[in-house]
């Protein structure tokens, strides 16, 4: 079992540099133009997967990182960028971990590659969970996955909504109800494949921030996937059911695993350093301006109320560095979140985004307000870490619920 360590190998420095140097050579320089096209930046990607950094090869090394910090480390240096390309780039991974959480070993081998392509032929994936009426509640869910047995096929029917790259994803992965008396242990998780009839895209979304990710609504009109495509397997599945089953005849038993609340799960640690890295930049475009800026013939740093904040947002930032790192850490070593630290890595995180971006444009004063600086951007940014992916609120229930030993439904 690895140690451990605050230090980064000499390997992790230099693919951090790396990709630091990716960051803001390539990604920094396109960030308002994409933010305000408000389109994918497909040339960025094109160019991540050139270099390697969008493949599967890249992500694979470093999600099986065994100190656990590879996946928080490309994280914090991308978002360092811009997070509307960032999320371009890794939104991807969502998908991926979709797969990897609930898949089998050939499902994973068969579909993640494709959901990459190569730097000839890029693709992305989609991970489609929340709905219209369903996103913090998933048992809410309206989606219905129906076996048809006599094809060896799922039909599903329904409407997803905040997809990130919803409808021009190659692969899509989705989060259905297949026994609806279970609420969300009732739930299962399906691949379609590329131009499966009766998935259209719906809305897309004009956002306030992270404007240069695609996130639209997915539909889906009897769509029917091969029995194979669901994530697990039927017998998998059926051993899950009827374990849920039990326990509902049963309360206070053995709690069964939600298919999306295990990539939610796996995730949240990679949101938190996604979180990092957009504070980190605004901070760093603070402390240079109060450093150069004068007022008074004196440069505003040296003022203790601008002092004092600069120093409050560098405490936070690093805080919630090291959450992210435990959290991570942990799951990598096998540790299980016994307090919701995974949560509680997310929540910090998306927490210290917000007041950080909002003090860096409160320092810049009036030029902060506009887009001639890039806080202005980061701060709109920062909103979408207290949302997806489990809100803010919804993070302190789970670590509430886990500390006193309540289900989390």
């Amino acid at each position: 079992m690895t140690g451990f360590t605050l230090d980064l190998n000499d390997d992790q420095k230099q693919i951090r540099d790396w990709l630091h140097g990716f960051a803001a050579d390539v990604i920094r320089p396109a960030a308002a133009e994409w933010d305000e096209r408000e389109e994918t930046p497909w040339p960025v990607i094109q160019e991540a997967a050139k270099v390697g950094i969008y493949s599967l090869d890249f992500y694979a090394q470093q999600f099986f990182d065994p100190t656990g910090l590879g996946i928080p480390m490309v994280m914090e240096e991308l978002f360092w960028g811009d997070a509307g390309i960032a999320l371009s780039i890794v939104g991807t991974g969502l998908a991926a971990v979709g797969v990897l959480a609930n898949g089998t070993d050939e499902q994973i081998g068969t579909w993640i590659p494709q959901m990459y392509g190569d730097a000839g032929d890029v693709k992305v994936a989609a991970f489609c969970s929340s709905e219209p009426d369903a996103g913090s509640d998933v048992a809410a869910m309206r989606t219905r996955a129906v076996y048809d047995e006599a094809k060896d096929e799922w039909v599903l029917n329904g409407t997803k909504t905040w997809a990130t790259n919803g409808g021009i994803a190659h692969v899509h992965v989705v989060v259905a109800v297949v026994d609806a008396r279970l609420g969300s242990k009732g739930h299962a998780s399906f691949i379609v494949p590329p131009a499966t009839p009766g998935l259209s895209q719906g809305q897309k979304f004009k956002k306030h921030g992270i404007r240069a990710s695609h996130t639209a609504e997915v539909v889906l009109e009897d769509v029917r996937v091969p029995g194979h495509c669901l994530l697990g397997g039927r017998e998998k599945l059926d051993e899950r059911l009827a374990r849920a089953r039990e326990r509902a005849a049963a309360p206070g038993g053995e709690r069964v695993k939600n298919a999306a609340m295990a990539t939610f799960e796996a995730s949240r640690p990679a949101v938190g350093a996604m979180a990092v890295g957009t504070a980190r930049a605004a901070y760093e475009v603070a402390l240079d301006y109060a450093r150069t800026r004068s007022q008074f013939g004196r440069p505003i740093i040296d003022n203790q109320g601008i002092a004092f904040e600069l120093a409050d947002m560098r405490t936070r930032i690093d805080a919630a560095r090291l959450l992210v790192w435990r959290a991570s850490w942990m799951a990598a070593t096998g540790k299980p979140f016994t307090s919701a630290e995974g949560s509680m890595s997310k929540l910090y995180a998306g927490e210290t985004a917000k007041k950080v971006t909002a003090q860096a444009v409160q320092i810049l004063g009036g030029n902060g307000f506009t887009r001639e600086y890039p806080v202005e951007r980061m701060h709109r940014d920062a909103a979408i870490y207290t949302i997806f992916e489990g809100t803010s609120e919804i993070q302190r229930l789970v670590i509430a619920r886990t500390l006193s030993g309540m289900p989390i439904r």
